[in-house]
């Protein structure tokens, strides 16, 4: 009696038995859970960041040209200097700045060329061509720079006074406690004046007393200077001599000698007067309102006021402006968010001075960003007086976040839409 031959299943290749496994077992289900699930931890763990992390390598070198015009430094500098690096393997651009005494040069490489390589050949070619610079060139930094680098959070300090030399102040305070925020890789000052203590030589003086400025700065330096002066051996202890001169003050500075006349001390005084305050102004940054005033913002939007943010509080909003220095460099000032009286119309302005802080590399914007805004808000409470605001310019944060939310609507929407195709395709 013969047997009924078996029910065939297809071919018995490799690529069957694999599509076999996938509908005969729940190993499908198992690697679409797995797939979220990754995808989940992807988006949670990986940095929201408005800029993208693109290798650009980038320097900008510092030449020092004293006593020389911005046309001789463009001739003798700049120009020579920017046709050298051109010879550089990898230079996309050069471009220059030449201004009174310095020259600017910024030297870009292509995408994706290595960093450290880019910078040591950059370093190696200026010291190779050290006999081709033009003589009078005092020296020279280079100074890489990275997308990192641009703040992600700047706050206008501003105040009802029209003195920037205590805002500064204030600034220099705030920015070494914001300093210390994780992941914060740089925080500075921008504006203002800051405290100096200024010599100002009579020249009738020196005249008199057959003094040069040079001697008088040689001795300024000499009394506020530290050197090692040896050490010696006792009871099997050794001591350390250290020659130390230390001015603390402007009187200590004007009862400093100086030199000698007529067998009598000469002290600075009798040379100089000296002024212990502001410097002089070098740039302006004023904090204005815009236009844009009344319309409802999000908590940490630019032109906010810090301290006045309450969750489901409608808040009035306001165009930051961009006002330009003496030195060409714009200055970020913000908008604040409720108006008063002491600043309320748009055709006012006050003195004020920006708060800029960077991220570290591959830290998240947001995170970052929020902590810095919660920081400085605790730190208005503590320091900062009454008739002083912190108003947010900036806030990179909020804007990435906006970004990446953004895109993560898009994918999913795509998904969806993928989805609904192989149900309609394939049944």
């Amino acid at each position: 009696m013969s047997t009924p031959p078996a029910a065939d299943d297809g071919h018995h290749d490799v690529l069957s038995g694999i599509v076999r496994i996938f509908l005969h077992s729940n190993l499908s289900i198992i690697l679409v859970i797995f797939s979220l699930i990754v995808g989940v931890t992807a988006l949670l763990i990986t940095p929201r960041e408005e800029d993208p992390q693109i290798v650009v390598p980038l320097a900008d070198v510092y030449v020092q040209f004293p006593g020389h015009t911005a046309a001789e430094v463009e001739q003798l500098v700049s120009a020579p200097l920017e046709r050298m690096l051109y010879e550089i393997d990898g230079v996309e651009y050069v471009y220059s700045m030449s201004r009174d005494e310095q020259a600017i040069i910024t030297v870009r490489f292509f995408v994706g060329q290595d960093r450290e390589r880019s910078l040591v050949k950059l370093f190696k070619k200026l010291n190779e061509n050290t006999d081709a610079i033009a003589p009078g060139v005092t020296g020279w930094v280079m100074k890489p720079v990275e997308i990192d680098d641009v703040p992600i959070v700047t706050l206008a300090v501003t105040g009802a006074a029209d003195d920037s030399y205590a805002l500064r102040r204030i600034g220099e305070e705030l920015v070494e406690r914001l300093a210390v925020v994780p992941q914060v890789s740089r925080a500075y000052v921008l504006g203002g004046q800051s405290r100096t203590v200024a010599v100002r030589l009579d020249p009738q003086a020196l005249r008199s007393h057959r003094l040069t400025a040079n001697e008088i700065t040689e001795a300024v330096q000499g009394a506020n200077a530290a050197v090692p002066a040896g050490s010696f051996t006792r009871n099997d202890e050794t001591v350390q001599v250290e020659v130390r001169g230390g001015l603390a003050s402007a009187a200590q500075l004007q009862d400093l000698v100086v030199g000698v006349f007529d067998s009598r001390p000469v002290f600075l005084k009798d040379v100089a007067s000296v002024v212990d305050g502001a410097e002089e102004i070098t740039n302006y940054v004023r904090h204005g309102w815009g236009p844009g005033r009344g319309f409802a913002m999000h908590v940490g939007s630019p032109s906010t006021k810090l301290g006045e943010q309450a969750a489901g509080h409608a808040l009035d909003g306001g165009k930051s402006t961009v006002r330009e220095d003496a030195t060409g460099r714009g200055q970020e000032a913000g908008a604040h968010a409720h108006g008063e009286a002491k600043n309320d119309s748009t055709a006012i302005s006050s003195p004020a001075v920006t708060i800029a802080i960077a991220k570290q590399k591959g830290a998240n914007a947001v995170h970052v960003a929020e902590a810095v805004l919660a920081r400085a808000e605790l730190l208005k409470a503590e320091i900062l007086p009454p008739d002083v605001d912190l108003v947010i310019t900036r806030n990179n944060g909020l804007t990435a976040d906006h970004k990446v939310n953004e895109l993560i609507e898009a994918l999913g929407v795509a998904i969806v839409i993928v989805i609904l195709l192989l149900t309609i395709g394939l049944g």
